[in-house]
C-alpha cells in the first residue's frame, strides 16, 4: 500500500495546494455558476413550455411538444464524457478553442439544460391545478398565469431543483478536466491520475465535497425560507 501521508508526499501536496488550489477553486466556482445560469436560462422556458402546452395554457401543437420531449430525452441520455467530445465543433465555434476553463462551459450547459428542463417540468406539475383554474376563471392571460401564478407558486420547489442541478454541474465540471478543463478536476486528474499523487487528488475531492455541501445548504435554506405553505 502506498504511503500517501509520508513527509515527502505531504510536503509536495502542501506546495501544490498553495500554488494551484486557490486558482482551481475559483475556476470551479466560476464555471459552475456561469454554466448553471445559462442552463437555467435555456431549461426554464423549455420546462414551462412542456407544462403550459400540456395543460393547454399555451396553444402549442402536440407534435411540437413531442419533438421537444424527444430532444430533451436524447440529450439527457448521452454520457457527459461523450457529449464533451461530440460538441467540440460547437465549442470551437463559440469559444475559439476546445481546451480550457471557458471552453468547458459549452458542454456543461448543453449537458445541463435538458436536466434543468425536466426539473422545472417536475416542479410545475406539482402545482395545485385548482390555482391555475382559478386564475383562468378570473380572465388571466397565459403569460400572466405563467409569470404571476405558476412560477411564484413553484419557487421553493424550483430553488430546490436548481440546487440539485448546480451540484450536478459541479460534478460535471470535475470531469471536464479530462479534456483540459480547469479547476479542481484538472488538478485531480493531472496529479492524482497522471503523476500518482493521490494525496493531492484526495485534497481536490475534499474541496469538491465541501463546495457541494455549501451549495446544498444555501439552496435548501433559501427554498425553506421562501416556502409559504
Amino acid at each position: 500500500m502506498l504511503d500517501i501521508f509520508s513527509s515527502e508526499e505531504v510536503t509536495e501536496a502542501l506546495e501544490i495546494f498553495v500554488r494551484e488550489f486557490p486558482t482551481a477553486i475559483w475556476e470551479t466556482v466560476y464555471v459552475t455558476v456561469i454554466s448553471t445560469f445559462f442552463a437555467i436560462l435555456i431549461g426554464l422556458p423549455l420546462g414551462i413550455i412542456l407544462v403550459a402546452g400540456d395543460k393547454k395554457i399555451l396553444k402549442i401543437p402536440s407534435g411540437v411538444l413531442r419533438v421537444l420531449d424527444v430532444i430533451i430525452n436524447l440529450l439527457r441520455s448521452i454520457p457527459f464524457l461523450i457529449l464533451m467530445i461530440m460538441v467540440f465543433p460547437l465549442t470551437r465555434l463559440i469559444v475559439g478553442t476546445v481546451v480550457g476553463t471557458v471552453a468547458s462551459i459549452v458542454p456543461l450547459v448543453i449537458a445541463a439544460f435538458p436536466f434543468v428542463a425536466r426539473l422545472v417540468e417536475t416542479s410545475l406539475r406539482e402545482l395545485d391545478p385548482n390555482i391555475i383554474e382559478m386564475a383562468q376563471s378570473m380572465g388571466a392571460r397565459p403569460f400572466q398565469i405563467i409569470v404571476k401564478v405558476m412560477i411564484p407558486e413553484s419557487i421553493p420547489s424550483l430553488l430546490s431543483n436548481f440546487t440539485t442541478a448546480m451540484t450536478t454541474i459541479l460534478g460535471y465540471s470535475a470531469m471536464s478536466g479530462i479534456i483540459g478543463g480547469g479547476g479542481l478536476g484538472k488538478i485531480a486528474i493531472n496529479y492524482g491520475y497522471y503523476r500518482y499523487r493521490y494525496l493531492v487528488m484526495l485534497m481536490a475531492v475534499v474541496f469538491l465535497i465541501l463546495l457541494v455541501q455549501i451549495i446544498q445548504t444555501v439552496g435548501t435554506h433559501l427554498a425553506t425560507k421562501l416556502d409559504r405553505r
